[in-house]
């Protein structure tokens, strides 16, 4: 799912997934085409995200690395005066407000307002006069500053994935007062370096403040890409999310497009018949992620060929498979099967004898597979013999909700049809109770086991990604005829920006 990378970062991170200007990258003359999976973020979302924008400028702020300033202004009666401010750091930085807007087809435009900083140092200062005179001295100096930052997130796409370019920045300021070893008395001496200094000190700080701010966008780009690219990984098995046409940038929404194709050892995924279109996603949600039905085909493949859909079921568990029913006729037939033979000293082994096939409909998702079942059991000093061998062709059609941070699959209808039947309680196969016991079983107790299964395994999978740590709200799993569009509100876990920026920074 595409759903645990971009909610991780903020404006200056997710936002980045979503938008794509011309770059590098050629799509062919029907982009949508080759779309396996699509993102949608509205503008309640971008609003919401843009609320951890303070964090990442106060970053900028904090890890630009001012240079030193030096200058020298020839003055009456004094000669030259050189001055040079080393040591510039950021002190008491806050930010008032903070406001994001996307320009259509253009850009994700940013405006912080009134941000408010002070810069310490030390300035040094000297007059070469005449006579050959030269006098320098040292004190600590403040600055203080009000600047208002705008900020044009472009992005271009760069092998196939998103590169933020965050250049287009600018710097207003609306004070610019500087303080001599704590004096904020006016004197000659500071009216006299103000005059020097505030020109080239605007200078360095909007060339240093944005330069930050788009490695740091860059940064994100990079860092959200390797994200969602970890969260559609499971070992071996991956989906690749390169862009697949350029995204959307409307007034309420971002939108991207990625292929989504399954990558897997040698497996070949080729797709090229994508039925998505932007109509089919609407606006009244935060997040939307749109799956092609060929992406659930191709996992299930690429699962299959790995040796993943297999189920060994013995002890406790296979005894409540079989005896789903005290009823003279449960117990019969399982004294035939086992042939007296405990559970403890049985196992039973479910696996696929092909990938399942995996159709989308509105009903919900049907699941068409033939799978062999075999029990053996291991009578005390005897050797092992199985005593039950059967393939059988299940379809099923399942329904999935996301609730209290859980995957919940619920099973509807169900159909059985026996392809190859072994019993050596019933070598002929004419005995009708054992194959009816067995059909009901498979239907109402092995179906539900099986999903019951795979259930806690995909949640588990996903929580190992970082959903968990978010607050989705109201989520909703529609199947449609050949896709399937998983559409949510959420809640930013903000602490995890905070804690990217200070592993990384």
């Amino acid at each position: 799912m595409l759903w645990a990378g971009r909610m991780k970062l903020g404006t200056f991170g997710i936002l980045l997934v979503f938008v794509h200007v011309s770059g590098a990258c050629e799509f062919g003359p029907f982009p949508y085409s080759v779309t396996g999976i699509a993102c949608r973020m509205t503008k309640p979302a971008a609003l919401l995200l843009n609320q951890e924008t303070a964090q990442v400028v106060q970053a900028a702020f904090r890890n630009a690395k001012f240079p030193n300033i030096t200058g020298e202004r020839s003055m009456r009666l004094l000669g030259k005066v050189a001055y040079w401010l080393t040591n510039i750091q950021v002190n008491d930085l806050s930010i008032e407000q903070s406001e994001v807007e996307l320009k259509e087809n253009d850009a994700i435009h940013i405006a912080i307002k009134n941000v408010t900083a002070v810069f310490k140092g030390t300035l040094t200062y000297g007059y070469a006069g005449a006579w050959f005179l030269q006098l320098f001295h040292s004190v600590d100096f403040e600055i203080e500053s009000s600047i208002d930052l705008q900020i044009n997130i472009k992005l271009m796409c760069q092998k196939d994935q998103v590169a933020a370019d965050a250049s287009d920045c600018y710097l207003t300021f609306h004070k610019l007062t500087l303080h001599l070893q704590g004096d904020k008395e006016p004197g000659w001496l500071k009216q006299l370096f103000t005059d020097f200094i505030s020109f080239t000190l605007k200078l360095v700080l909007k060339s240093e403040v944005c330069n930050e701010i788009n490695f740091l966008a860059q940064l994100l780009a990079n860092f959200v890409h390797d994200l969602a690219a970890n969260f559609v990984q499971d070992e071996d098995i991956s989906l690749d999310i390169s862009l697949a046409s350029v995204p959307l940038i409307k007034a309420n929404y971002l939108e991207s497009h990625h292929k989504g194709l399954v990558l897997y050892k040698n497996y070949s995924d080729v797709f090229s018949d994508s039925v998505f279109s932007p109509v089919l996603l609407t606006e009244s949600r935060m997040l939307y992620f749109w799956l092609s039905e060929h992406i659930l085909n191709s996992l299930a493949s690429a699962a299959f060929l790995d040796k993943r859909l297999a189920l060994t079921i013995r002890g406790e568990e296979l005894q409540a498979l079989f005896e789903m029913e005290d009823t003279e006729m449960q117990r019969k037939v399982v004294q035939m099967i086992f042939q007296g033979t405990s559970y403890n000293d049985s196992v039973a082994k479910v696996w696929s004898l092909a990938h399942p096939q995996i159709s989308l409909h509105p009903k919900g998702t049907v699941v068409k597979s033939l799978v062999a079942v075999e029990i053996s059991i291991f009578p005390p000093g005897e050797e092992s013999l199985m005593v039950l061998y059967m393939e059988k062709e299940i379809t099923v059609t399942i329904q999935a909700a996301y609730v209290e941070k859980k995957l919940i699959l619920y099973p509807l209808d169900s159909r059985t049809e026996f392809k190859v039947f072994k019993c050596t309680a019933d070598p002929s196969g004419n005995d009708p109770s054992i194959r009816s016991f067995l059909q009901t079983m498979v239907s109402a107790v092995g179906i539900p086991e099986v999903i019951s299964r795979i259930e806690p395994a995909l949640t588990a999978l996903m929580n190992s990604k970082g959903l968990h740590l978010f607050e989705i709200r109201n989520p909703e799993i529609i199947t449609r005829k050949g896709y399937i569009i998983v559409q949510l509100d959420f809640s930013f876990p903000n602490h995890l920006l905070l804690d990217f920026l200070e592993k990384t920074l």
